[in-house]
Protein backbone atom coordinates (compact mmCIF):
# COMPACT_ATOMS: atom_id res chain seq x y z
CA UNK A 1 0.00 0.00 0.00
CA UNK A 2 3.04 2.34 0.68
CA UNK A 3 4.49 1.55 -2.52
CA UNK A 4 0.91 2.52 -3.87
CA UNK A 5 0.92 5.72 -2.77
CA UNK A 6 4.37 7.14 -2.98
CA UNK A 7 4.05 5.88 -6.63
CA UNK A 8 0.63 7.56 -7.22
CA UNK A 9 2.17 11.17 -5.11
CA UNK A 10 4.88 10.84 -8.07
CA UNK A 11 3.40 9.51 -11.47
CA UNK A 12 0.52 11.61 -10.95
CA UNK A 13 1.52 15.18 -11.01
CA UNK A 14 4.57 14.09 -14.03
CA UNK A 15 1.77 12.57 -16.02
CA UNK A 16 0.00 15.61 -15.17
CA UNK A 17 2.75 17.90 -16.36
CA UNK A 18 3.51 16.16 -19.61
CA UNK A 19 -0.70 15.95 -20.08
CA UNK A 20 -0.45 20.09 -20.04
CA UNK A 21 2.64 20.57 -22.30
CA UNK A 22 0.37 18.33 -25.10
CA UNK A 23 -2.37 20.91 -24.75
CA UNK A 24 -2.85 24.29 -22.93
CA UNK A 25 -7.07 22.81 -22.10
CA UNK A 26 -5.46 20.38 -19.90
CA UNK A 27 -3.82 23.10 -17.50
CA UNK A 28 -7.09 24.99 -17.42
CA UNK A 29 -8.89 21.72 -16.22
CA UNK A 30 -6.05 20.95 -13.69
CA UNK A 31 -6.35 24.84 -12.34
CA UNK A 32 -10.12 24.54 -12.20
CA UNK A 33 -10.15 21.29 -10.30
CA UNK A 34 -7.84 22.91 -7.82
CA UNK A 35 -10.46 25.71 -7.87
CA UNK A 36 -13.19 23.34 -6.80
CA UNK A 37 -10.98 20.85 -4.85
CA UNK A 38 -10.14 23.68 -2.26
CA UNK A 39 -13.56 25.63 -2.04
CA UNK A 40 -14.86 22.30 -1.49
CA UNK A 41 -12.15 21.54 0.89
CA UNK A 42 -12.09 24.30 3.07
CA UNK A 43 -15.95 24.30 2.77
CA UNK A 44 -15.74 20.96 4.59
CA UNK A 45 -13.27 21.86 7.13
CA UNK A 46 -15.04 25.42 8.43
CA UNK A 47 -18.34 23.63 8.77
CA UNK A 48 -16.99 21.14 10.84
CA UNK A 49 -15.01 23.19 13.36
CA UNK A 50 -17.94 25.36 13.18
CA UNK A 51 -19.89 22.38 14.35
CA UNK A 52 -17.51 21.78 17.24
CA UNK A 53 -17.39 25.47 18.26
CA UNK A 54 -21.55 25.42 18.65
CA UNK A 55 -22.33 22.29 20.31
CA UNK A 56 -19.29 23.53 22.47
CA UNK A 57 -18.11 19.70 22.03
CA UNK A 58 -14.46 18.73 23.10
CA UNK A 59 -12.31 19.35 19.78
CA UNK A 60 -9.58 17.18 19.68
CA UNK A 61 -11.92 13.73 19.45
CA UNK A 62 -14.53 15.73 17.04
CA UNK A 63 -12.55 17.05 14.23
CA UNK A 64 -11.04 13.75 13.85
CA UNK A 65 -14.62 12.85 12.37
CA UNK A 66 -13.78 15.36 9.11
CA UNK A 67 -11.16 11.99 8.05
CA UNK A 68 -14.68 10.01 7.35
CA UNK A 69 -15.49 12.28 5.21
CA UNK A 70 -14.67 10.91 1.29
CA UNK A 71 -15.11 14.53 -0.39
CA UNK A 72 -12.97 15.59 2.52
CA UNK A 73 -10.04 12.94 1.39
CA UNK A 74 -10.73 13.35 -1.93
CA UNK A 75 -10.55 17.33 -2.47
CA UNK A 76 -7.31 17.28 -0.40
CA UNK A 77 -5.97 14.39 -1.71
CA UNK A 78 -6.20 16.00 -5.59
CA UNK A 79 -4.51 19.28 -3.60
CA UNK A 80 -1.61 17.19 -2.82
CA UNK A 81 -0.44 15.51 -6.24
CA UNK A 82 -1.94 19.60 -8.14
CA UNK A 83 1.03 21.08 -5.57
CA UNK A 84 3.69 18.90 -6.82
CA UNK A 85 2.40 18.79 -10.63
CA UNK A 86 2.94 22.70 -9.86
CA UNK A 87 6.31 22.54 -8.18
CA UNK A 88 7.61 20.46 -10.87
CA UNK A 89 6.29 23.31 -13.35
CA UNK A 90 7.93 26.04 -11.40
CA UNK A 91 11.81 23.54 -11.25
CA UNK A 92 11.45 23.00 -14.82
CA UNK A 93 10.65 26.76 -16.03
CA UNK A 94 13.49 27.68 -13.91
CA UNK A 95 15.97 25.35 -14.89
Amino acid sequence: MKIFLVLTSIVLPVIMFFLQKLRIKFSIIFNLGAVVSAIIFGEIASVSVYEIIKDNTVFMTNIHSIFLNPFFLLTGGYLGIYIIYRLIIITIDEA
